[in-house]
């Protein structure tokens, strides 16, 4: 099987991978310079470099490579002594690379008023691929978003019925009405999504969660969700409200320091927190 044949087809299928790549040899090594293995996000591999457990210590790299989407090198001195753990006689050695191939992380948008349409543009600017989602075909077309990866419209529980986004993508809640917030929330935190954020002032997020507590969710579930969604900037225009989404959605992917999900401890100790409706 064709490496890169196989990289292209985990990319259509939303599937992260690593490739290994042999990129500095000295002396004798059980493989080529160049030589490649990819690493599928399920530890399986195509390729190789060599074997042994040389490929064994790439492989598990390559999924902390996938992990914290950031590439390293790996190096191996093959000069060991026939009684070390290792096993490893050849006499040379190697450094291996090994960089992340992600796809764009998914943004599904429910909303496509005024601030789901800058959270969108803005989304594409920084690597995400948008799905809209609206039950108002005034709203959500193609002509308002002709870049989106897919835009949904009509009945808002059926096209939550068929949707199952992965562990890799990403919410933002911001449609046009509380009831409208409540039921795609209510769906959203029993996804995998690895990221739900939701529009709104502190107030109304407060009885929402209540009102998801009256129906039997915990705490753990509404824990997951950063609500009101985005950095506090100060933004005011639906501009400057996706700024601060896509700015937070940008910190989780990067694993940088944006506050934990804000949840009910944020609420109660911020009534007057908000960030502005569409």
């Amino acid at each position: 099987m064709d490496v890169f044949q196989e990289i292209c087809k985990l990319q259509r299928q939303g599937r992260r991978s690593a490739l290994a790549t042999i990129v500095n040899v000295r002396g004798s090594i059980p493989s080529a310079k160049a030589a490649k293995m990819l690493v599928r996000d399920d530890g399986t591999i195509v390729g190789t470099i060599g074997g042994g457990c040389v490929e064994n210590e790439v492989r598990k790299g390559a999924m902390e490579v996938m992990g914290d989407e950031k590439p390293r090198t790996f190096e191996f001195n093959l000069d060991q002594h026939p009684d070390d753990d290792t096993g490893l006689v050849c006499g040379g050695s190697l450094q291996v690379f090994v960089e992340p191939i992600i796809p764009a992380p998914l943004l599904y948008i429910f909303g496509a008023g005024h601030v789901g349409l800058n959270i969108y543009k803005v989304a594409l600017l920084a690597g995400f691929q948008p799905i809209v989602i609206d039950d108002r075909d005034l709203y959500a077309n193609r002509e308002r978003f002709p870049e989106a990866l897919d835009v949904l419209s009509g009945d808002v529980d059926e096209i939550l019925a068929h949707l199952d986004p992965p562990d890799t993508s990403y919410i933002a809640i911001a449609t046009r009405g509380h009831r409208h917030d409540l039921r795609v929330l209510r769906w959203a935190i029993e996804t995998h999504a690895h990221y739900i954020g939701m529009i709104g002032s502190a107030r109304k997020v407060l009885t929402l969660y209540n009102q998801l507590e009256s129906e039997g969710f915990d705490r753990v579930q509404l824990g997951k969700v950063y609500a009101p969604i985005g950095l506090q900037i100060g933004a005011v225009t639906p501009e400057e409200i996706a700024v601060s989404v896509v700015a937070e959605l940008i910190g989780v992917r990067r694993r940088a320091e944006v506050p934990l999900p804000h949840g009910r401890n944020r609420v109660v100790k911020s009534e007057t927190a908000a960030v502005s409706k569409s």
